[in-house]
């Protein structure tokens, strides 16, 4: 799970015509009618406003529905239970998930989604590094020595028994970026094969205060994630790749990073011809790139403003990096799970409900207590129960036009694993997947006057949340944290890059009770106590009323696009539009 920090920064956005009673929903919605709210939205978060006018969109009403507070919870807190011992793909943990979801959809009225299954198979690798060597930096004179774990991680993507860097050069390559499109190439008359390249994290605008500049200005693009850093790594031939955390921009502590990395890693299992993978991925303390920079002459101060200019150019410290660790492997299928409502009229045409049920399985450190197991209650059990919850309701209230599908993916917390998978290898083509939401935990949090909205202007589905939130009475604030990348952190991401138009909304921070102050301190609470660690435990005190809210907007969401006629788009401009474009272009029954 992404966790958004939350808070409203642009009042009433999509708050239009509210003057008008809020449970009347237009059956048809112009595309220019609410241009003025998404722009709003848009200017607040990652990408720029609509573009030119649409064809007017089909936006039905939708009555409320019947969502069992009561499945939220037993679900939730059979998922997060000490029993399932934190959902680990290839687990026991995550037999029972499976077995538990596969029951609950089938009595939820669902039918099997992969033809006569309810389970798509999903292929993994999973990798156990251990008996770590410190990391080692040497000028040939002097020595700087890093424990694992409290000052480095790293993990291999490759199979292989041992995994050794030895006395590899080190070349500080800013932010690793090699953006022809934008004009920049951090790797531009550098050779950095068989060396270790040194990174920054994030792009080089994540500190603008607006949106303007080469990579969005403030806002994350896919060039800033960590995903990224390594693919781009590998194919400039680099033997190692280490990331500089920082907390502001990593938009987490390093108690995440050493939780994360730390323990089994699942993978894809590579094919024959897959593209060569660096021998080492990790990760260093800022404080820790601060001093391997000043023995070899240089500041990482001055480093990073440097790299934030085109005219940046790779560094070679004249330094060497030296670690060793051993792997054991273990191959295995883990599952996503699936469950169709099909349509009344439309039955090839899908909406997409996605969460992952994994987590991380233990936890390393552990808590101060001796508790090891990352129960993974908020994430992703809460997000994981709102599909069964969902499913339930639309079961009562009868098919919708379209088919509604319910996909529960494995292997988020491995890098979206499973959405990966799903999306290039669809059960329902994408092509008639019309799009979908995407819920990746709910803080429990008390009801607010507001959703955060990950990646607003994006999509004409705006103008279905739009609909939806006049229906609850309440507005939608975006993401101020943009520079954090949420958009491209969850599931959702998966499919996006297909082409396929997906929401990601999350829990609002202006609380009824106690306004934006009192949610800002839930969300900074859970991010700091219990965000990927041993005490993202259920609580039986917690108090559901918010979360159902949230859940009913779902509800209405979902059910919106299950019976519209409409085919939303992304907008004009955005990096998705032309993926789905050319696809539908390519369709016979679809978009």
């Amino acid at each position: 799970m992404p966790l958004a920090g939350r808070g409203k920064l642009c009042e009433d956005a999509f708050n239009l015509d509210r003057n008008k009673d809020s449970t009347m929903i237009k059956r048809k919605v112009a595309f220019g009618a609410l241009a003025a709210g998404a722009l709003t939205l848009a200017g607040c978060d990652a990408m720029p406003g609509f573009g030119e006018a649409e064809p007017t969109l089909d936006i039905p009403e939708v009555e409320a529905g019947d969502i069992s507070e009561a499945t939220m919870i037993d679900i939730t807190r059979t998922l997060s239970s000490d029993e399932f011992g934190g959902r680990m793909p290839g687990t026991e943990g995550e037999e029972m998930t499976v077995a538990l979801l596969t029951e609950r959809f089938e009595a939820a009225g669902l039918q099997p989604g992969n033809g006569d299954s309810w389970i798509q198979e999903v292929p993994l690798v999973e990798i156990t590094g251990n008996n770590f060597a410190p990391l080692t930096i040497t000028n040939g004179e002097t020595d700087l020595v890093y424990d694992y774990g409290s000052e480095w991680t790293g993990v291999t993507y490759r199979e292989d028994a041992s995994t050794q860097i030895a006395n590899s050069e080190l070349v500080f390559v800013g932010y690793g970026i090699n953006a022809p499109e934008r004009d920049w190439n951090d790797y531009e008359g550098v050779d950095v094969t068989g060396k270790t390249v040194v990174i920054l994290v994030n792009d080089p605008d994540w500190e603008t205060e607006g949106l303007d500049g080469t990579f969005n200005g403030r806002a994350m693009t896919f060039y800033g994630r960590w995903t990224y850093k390594y693919e781009e790594a590998a194919r400039q031939g680099a033997a190692g790749a280490i990331i500089v955390h920082d907390t502001a921009p990593a938009s987490y502590g390093w108690n995440v990073v050493e939780s994360s990395w730390g323990g089994p890693q699942a993978y894809p299992q590579r094919g024959e011809n897959a593209p060569e993978m660096t021998l080492l991925n990790g990760w260093v303390q800022k404080e820790v790139a601060r001093e391997i920079l000043a023995a070899a002459g240089q500041d990482l101060d001055d480093l990073t403003a440097a790299a934030k200019t085109e005219e940046f150019a790779a560094v070679e410290l004249g330094m060497t990096a030296s670690t060793s660790f051993q792997n054991t492997f273990r191959s295995f299928s883990s599952q996503n799970v699936i469950g169709v409502l099909p349509g009344s009229e439309a039955p090839d045409e899908y909406v997409l409900h996605t969460a992952h049920w994994d987590h991380l399985g233990t936890c390393n450190p552990p808590a101060d207590d001796g508790d090891d197991i990352c129960n993974g209650a908020v994430d992703n059990a809460t997000g994981t129960a709102a599909l069964v919850a969902l499913a339930e309701a639309h079961g009562k209230a009868g098919a919708p036009r379209r088919s509604l599908v319910f996909l529960a993916v494995t292997a988020e917390e491995s890098g979206l694993l499973g959405a990966y998978y799903y999306a290039s290898n669809p059960v329902f083509p994408l092509d008639q997947t019309v799009g979908g939401v995407n819920m990746d935990a709910f803080l429990v949090a008390g009801p607010s006057n507001d959703v955060t909205v990950v990646g607003p202007g994006k999509s004409q589905l705006d103008l279905f949340l739009e609909a939806a939130l006049s229906a609850d009475g309440r507005v939608a604030t975006p993401n101020p944290s943009p520079e954090a990348g949420y958009y491209y952190r969850s599931d959702h991401f998966a499919f996006a890059k297909q082409g396929v138009p997906m929401l990601y909304v999350d829990g609002g921070e202006d609380l009824i009770e106690g306004g934006t102050e009192a949610g800002a301190a839930v969300a900074t609470d859970y991010r700091e106590n219990r965000y990927h660690g041993p005490k993202d435990e259920f609580d039986e005190n917690w108090g559901w009323s918010g979360v159902m809210a949230d859940l009913q907007l779902m509800y209405r969401l979902g059910r919106m696009m299950a019976m519209s006629t409409s085919w939303p788009n992304w907008n004009e401009g955005d990096e998705f539009r032309g993926t789905r474009d050319e696809s539908c272009a390519s369709s016979e029954g679809g978009c």
